[in-house]
């Protein structure tokens, strides 16, 4: 039986499979051979030993159904992958899971699960980054109308908007990085932490598998990697999440009707908009956006409660982080690729953007305030003659420029929104600069990559 939408309708099958139930079963078995091996390494477990546990650590030999078998037996998840693993590698079986705690086991398994998502994250964050940058290159002429309390405020360029995205998108894609040292940590220091049943020599085992396994050592454990660091991946999930969010909910506002600046991607030879009304095409994409971005904060509060353990450790964050970790990574996973068909597809009317911004000169209140005070008025003087003007203009019609004239007694120039977009232009190159300088480094990382391979 089949319950969680993540099993049919949501998330990328790629990163499902990273904290899938095989999946977590094969990292499990990498985890227990490579702690083997290094124990071999420094001399606690016999060579051969090593290599015939390392030959069997997979699911070729270790049958997931008899490690669930067992674990409906014994109570217990690690153990049962130890029982099998242990009686599939005969003699050496013995070696298994030597001086180890089941969260060395588990945690450490966390790590490599993280390091797996970390890079596909990254991958997301470009991807959004580049469609962003290609939003803003193109539009960064693009006049529109800017928008504050939900009412037309004063004109921007649409290049304007999105690369302010792009620039939130970009310290999204700095806090992951700086991140990933702190949350890929992996540990081997046994029950509460003080690495006892090895002595001396785990300190060195620890080292030696987490340099094999290719993530960082938990500094100071206690039975667990300290929840710290899930706190602050769940939170800079969160935060991603949120910013989607944003982002989507300014795409539908921007789609409706009334407005109608842009809209986002919609299949006209087959999508259905609607059930009943056959007429309609709706922004579903951006609304599922926003409806699992509200799921992935959520979690938020939860990995709180689990980082609150007793003493060294209990078990309240077990059940939890089993929900917490998979889910929103997940899920952030599926509304960055959704985010990036959106933006990706996104259909800018341009000519409804103007005709919005040229609808009344309502939206020139600044600039007017501006050329009063270049002719002579105070400041707040201005600001009055301005604020008469336009109430008198939405109440008896015509034209701000007009009224604010007659007012003032001043022969104020007519301006045109067209030339009162500030530094928009500006402020759009300089962030697309930025991120020009950021996909350099990470081309020049790849290719440093290839060439080691």
């Amino acid at each position: 039986m089949i319950v969680s939408p993540l099993d049919y309708r949501y998330g990328r099958e790629e990163v499902k499979a990273i904290f899938s139930e095989e999946s977590t079963l094969e990292y499990m078995l990498e985890v227990e051979a490579s702690l083997a091996k290094a124990e071999a390494e420094i001399g606690i477990v016999p060579k051969e030993a090593a290599e015939e546990i390392w030959k069997n650590a997979n699911l070729k030999h270790v049958d997931i159904k008899e490690v669930k078998r067992v674990e409906a037996e014994i109570g217990h998840n690690v153990m049962a992958m130890v029982k099998v693993l242990s009686s599939v590698s005969g003699e050496s079986g013995r070696f298994v899971h030597l001086g180890a705690t089941s969260n060395d086991i588990t945690d450490t398994v966390n790590a490599l699960q993280f390091k797996r998502f970390y890079s596909i994250l990254i991958g997301d964050l470009l991807g959004l980054s580049e469609v962003l940058y290609d939003l803003s290159k193109k539009n960064k002429h693009t006049v529109m109308i800017g928008r504050t309390h939900g009412q037309q405020a004063l004109p921007i360029t649409f290049g304007l908007k999105t690369s302010v995205y792009l620039a939130e998108v970009m310290r999204h894609l700095a806090r992951v990085e700086e991140s990933k040292k702190r949350v890929v940590v992996g540990k081997f220091m046994g029950a509460v932490g003080t690495g006892a049943a090895l002595g001396k020599d785990t300190i060195k085992v620890q080292s030696t598998l987490m340099r094999n396994l290719g993530i960082n050592e938990e500094e100071g454990p206690t039975q667990i990697v300290d929840r710290d660091r899930y706190v602050e991946y769940v939170s800079i999930v969160a935060n991603i999440a949120t910013s989607l969010e944003k982002i989507a909910t300014e795409v539908r506002n921007l789609q409706r009707t009334e407005i109608n600046e842009v809209q986002e991607p919609f299949n006209e030879a087959k999508q259905v908009g609607s059930s009943t009304m056959a007429q309609k095409i709706n922004p579903v994409t951006s609304e599922n956006i926003v409806s699992l971005a509200r799921i992935i904060r959520g979690f938020v509060t939860p990995m709180h409660e689990s980082a609150v353990l007793w003493h060294e450790r209990d078990l309240t964050n077990s059940a939890s982080e089993r929900f917490i970790i998979p889910y929103v990574s997940i899920l952030i996973d599926d509304i960055l690729n959704k985010m990036i068909y959106v933006l990706g597809g996104l259909r800018v009317n341009s000519d409804v953007m103007l005709k919005n911004v040229l609808a009344n000169d309502m939206a020139l209140g600044e600039a007017y305030l501006m050329a009063l005070v270049n002719n002579g008025y105070g400041r707040q003087e201005a600001h009055e003659i301005v604020r008469q003007a336009s109430m008198e203009a939405r109440e008896k019609g015509g034209e701000l420029w007009e009224n604010i004239r007659k007012r003032s007694g001043k022969n104020i120039i007519k301006l045109s929104p067209l030339d009162y977009t500030g530094n928009s232009i500006e402020i759009t190159e300089s962030i697309l600069k930025k991120f020009e300088e950021v996909r350099a480094n990470y081309d020049a990382k790849k290719g440093a990559a290839q060439k080691v391979g």
